[in-house]
């Protein structure tokens, strides 16, 4: 994707504006990060980000419980939100003729929710929140892995030691104060990235942005951040779990390289040759030709303030097997690094990515935010594929060397049943 001329504004509460315009389709995308995720949370109220998530879509001032949805879906709009550790984020794509309905619902919750929270809706949304954490970690097969292995990476209290979904405990302990507290600290408009995407005219935008969250105050000054960084990990901490799965499974997790560098494409191009689907190395090796493994698959998390993670799941009916071969394939990688054509397709897999992420007003809108959120820079979007492929097979193998090294990781061990 060419890079496309960007409309930055800010408005005088700190809210930062970034409208781009694409007249392929007459649809507007409306995109706004939140700077706080699960690694913003206090000890004892974990959960709180995703429940925010979850609460914003019950009302404000001028919008009743159900309102907010009910109003979008009989735009045609499609809509959503999602919490990571290090943001929140709440998106619509609606008809450009609806795109000051979204701007005012948005601008709505964001300058009034208080006005609608109540216990029935905290008890409520808690609620949905514990379902749904059974559904899709606890009573789901592997489903804590990712969750058990942040907890062996990162020391206690860490702020990644604990992940967006929160515990039972934290979210049965939360109360009204303690979310209006959450409110007030974090969704202020200078603490949030407002991105318009699609067939809009810039300066039209910018002034509904302005007719619309131009009245909403400023809100605090944002807490310090706590520090976040962690190297590459050294030995295997590992874990073994006695739990009713289909199938033995091994799972494992690796630090890598903040997001914001070349050091972190370099490892995640790595991360994509030795893992990355059925042309993979780990595949190959262990599914393929020694048959001790059914799946295998590795991705990265990249995390723009603190360690990136990499992550490689193997299901398998003897995982000290793929414990072992994962090892004697890291020592051959980080000796002699990949070839020219795997260097190619992983560059190639990268661009992919890129496109798949923009090629929609709603995915170009989100990946603006995120830019501008994390790197202050929304435009550096379009540098992505450029990145990936200025990366070398050196380079590549020097990453590999320092962060994916043979007995360096943290681990899960499923034993399962018969």
């Amino acid at each position: 994707m060419a890079e496309q001329p960007l409309h930055e504004h800010r408005l005088g509460n700190g809210l930062r504006v970034v409208v781009c315009e694409d007249h392929v389709v007459p649809l507007a995308a409306v995109n706004i990060w939140y700077g706080v995720g699960s690694r913003h949370e206090r000890a004892g109220r974990t959960g709180l980000a995703h429940l925010f998530e979850h609460l914003m879509f019950q009302g404000s001032a001028n919008v009743a419980e159900g309102e907010h949805a009910a109003l979008l879906e009989s735009a045609g709009a499609a809509f959503n939100a999602s919490t990571s550790f290090e943001r929140t984020n709440y998106y619509e794509t609606v008809p450009v003729s609806h795109l000051e309905l979204a701007l005012w619902l948005e601008a709505d919750r964001m300058g009034t929710l208080p006005a609608a929270l109540t216990q029935a809706n905290l008890d409520n949304q808690r609620d949905v929140v514990k379902n749904e954490r059974r559904q899709r970690y606890d009573n789901q097969p592997y489903g804590t892995a990712f969750e058990r292995l942040c907890d062996l990476t990162f020391p206690s209290g860490h702020p990644y030691a604990h992940t967006p979904i929160g515990s039972m405990e934290d979210l049965d302990a939360t109360t009204l104060e303690d979310c209006a507290d959450f409110f007030a600290t974090w969704y202020a408009p200078g603490n949030a990235v407002l991105s318009v995407v699609g067939d809009v005219d810039p300066a039209k935008t910018i002034e509904a942005v302005e007719r619309y969250f131009g009245g909403l105050p400023a809100g605090p000054a944002k807490p310090p951040t706590r520090p976040g960084e962690l190297g590459p990990l050294t030995g295997v901490r590992e874990e073994t779990l006695d739990e009713e799965v289909p199938s033995p499974a091994y799972f494992a997790m690796f630090t890598l390289p903040t997001d914001g560098g070349d050091d972190v494409e370099a490892a995640e191009l790595a991360v994509e040759i030795l893992g990355g689907g059925s042309g993979s190395r780990l595949y190959d090796r262990m599914v393929r030709r020694d048959e001790i493994a059914t799946e295998v698959w590795a991705g990265v998390t990249r995390l723009a303030s603190g360690p990136s993670l990499a992550i490689v799941d193997a299901i398998g009916p003897e995982p000290d097997k793929i414990a072992a071969v994962l090892d004697e394939e890291l020592e051959r990688f980080a000796a002699h690094g990949p070839d020219a054509d795997e260097t190619a397709r992983a560059t190639a897999q990268a661009e992919r990515g890129f496109l798949e992420q923009t090629e929609t007003v709603t995915g170009l809108a989100n990946a603006l935010s995120q830019n501008a959120t994390q790197f202050d820079d929304p435009a550096r979007v379009f540098t992505a594929p450029g990145r990936a492929a200025a990366v070398t097979g050196d380079a590549i193998k020097e990453m590999a060397g320092r962060w994916l090294a043979p007995g360096a990781r943290t681990a899960l061990t499923y034993g399962g049943t018969s």
